[in-house]
């Protein structure tokens, strides 16, 4: 279809303007209606973080996300521009998305001034009206709200004329959203800036004689006060949002393991075919899981659900080394490849100690945690004691990173009780598969106390406990 490209065809075609929270309101209440999410791909909100969204939304509001690291913050705030309508009229040339009926400019009033019904029209894209700042200590009002434009100055205006303006980053969002990250790292005599922009709508520019109305949806972030030392968002400014929304981490393994599927970049290489067990991502996310509630975790600095998704991606590529290395053409990963994830866990969390070492202690307890879990949950008992005694009969079986697959394959014809408890960890007959479905299977026996264990490098033999 074909848009109006002037002021007069604009009016002909019934085009209305709307305030920008009353056409978010307008699009979530259709969003709502016909049943579609507000927020794409965030997963795990749906019953808390995102009826408080809809709610302030629907009130009017502008909105504050109060959380840890790695909770969708930012991504929620930036899934806001899908709610804008697709295409926003403007007069052509303005920096700060003019509304044609009702300029504010001084650009814009003198056009629609001097050309009337002719004046230019241009169409914004939903995209480019979204505005982002991370807030630094070194963010000034000029990078915000604006300042004298020297250029401008000397090709020979005066430093009263507005024309000298080069508008900042909150002015050049008008008729838009604006989201300024990490909140509390602004300094307070910046925040005060914003007092107007909150109440009052408007923006003040030193050494300007005027008060620009502005139409501007404000999202911002921030950590709790009890993690972040680095600054605090002043009382009035606080007092000036409308909502403020606590985030939270995924609440069990499902959404831990949703996010995980979502995001985790796929591992290709030619010749290779890929495929992770169940069992081994529902261990990925257990260990997050497990962190979030261990007592030598600090729990203020949080557990992020990059943490997870890191993990899965290290355990993949390490048995897609291993898988080369064996000059095998399948990668699965098993209990053996969770050693490698020691390098992508380690700086995501912060253990609460100071003896030297702990912190290996402390991830090896909670991945042998982890596995126990998933190997409870989805190992029937009942299928175990033929196995034990297969060992308490002197079997004893090597296991690890450089046992090729299709050793394990000779395990399972040496132990014929391990096939039903392969079937209902559901791995399959590849080489591969089997192989990690037994080292489930032993180290589960073994952290269960019914087989011990003697580790040396990447090799670790089972035997019976007797």
């Amino acid at each position: 279809m074909t848009r109006p490209a002037s002021l007069g065809e604009l009016r002909s075609s019934g085009w209305v303007s709307r305030p920008v929270k009353e056409e978010l309101r307008a699009n979530v209440v259709r969003a709502l209606s016909e049943g579609r999410p507000l927020v794409p791909g965030v997963v795990g909100y749906e019953g808390t973080v995102v009826p408080q969204l809809a709610n302030a939304l629907l009130a009017g509001h502008d909105v504050i996300f109060l959380g840890e690291r790695g909770q969708a913050k930012t991504r929620i705030i930036r899934s806001m521009t899908n709610l804008l309508d697709e295409w926003l009229p403007v007069v052509a040339g303005s920096e700060i998305n003019d509304d044609p009926y009702h300029p504010v400019s001084k650009h814009a009033r003198h056009l629609v001034a001097e050309r009337g019904e002719e004046t230019p029209i241009e169409w914004v894209p939903r995209e480019r009206r979204f505005g982002e700042k991370l807030a630094t200590p070194d963010t000034s009002i000029a990078d915000l709200i604006g300042e004298v434009d020297p250029i401008k100055v000397a090709e020979g205006r005066y430093l009263s004329d507005e024309l000298t303006i080069h508008y900042g980053l909150l002015p050049r969002t008008n008729r838009g959203v604006f989201s300024i990250n990490e909140l509390p790292d602004l300094a307070e005599r910046i925040q005060v800036g914003l007092l107007n922009v909150l109440e009052e709508r408007d923006v003040q520019i030193r050494g300007y004689k005027i008060q620009l109305p502005l139409d501007v949806v404000l999202f911002a972030s921030a950590n709790p006060e009890d993690y972040t030392n680095r600054g605090r968002i002043i009382t009035p400014l606080k007092d000036r949002f409308g909502a403020q929304i606590r985030t939270h981490y995924p609440l069990d393994v499902e959404h831990e393991l949703a996010i995980v599927e979502q995001e985790a970049r796929p591992l290709v290489a030619e010749g290779l075919a890929v495929k992770v067990p169940d069992f081994m991502s529902e261990i990925v996310a257990e260990i997050s899981q497990l962190a979030r509630r261990s007592p030598h975790v600090n729990q203020r600095s949080g557990v992020s659900a990059r943490m997870s998704i890191a993990n899965y991606e290290t355990l993949v590529a390490n048995a897609m080394r291993r898988a080369l290395t064996c000059a095998e053409r399948e990668v699965v990963p098993r209990v053996s490849d969770l050693d490698a994830i020691a390098a992508s866990t380690s700086g995501k969390i912060e253990i609460e100690t100071v003896e030297d070492g702990r912190e290996g202690q402390v991830l090896d307890r909670i991945v042998k945690t982890a596995v126990v879990e998933v190997f409870r949950a989805r190992v029937s008992p009942e299928r175990l004691g033929e196995i034990v005694r297969s060992f308490e009969e002197g079997l004893v079986i090597d296991a690890g990173e450089d046992v090729p697959a299709a050793r394990y394959t000779e395990v399972l014809a040496a132990v014929p009780a391990l096939a039903p408890v392969l079937a209902e960890l559901e791995v399959g007959e590849s080489p591969a598969g089997i192989a990690s479905g037994i080292e489930l299977v032993l180290e589960g026996l073994h952290l269960t106390k019914r087989l011990n264990k003697d580790a040396l490098g990447a090799r670790a033999s089972y035997r019976s406990r007797g």
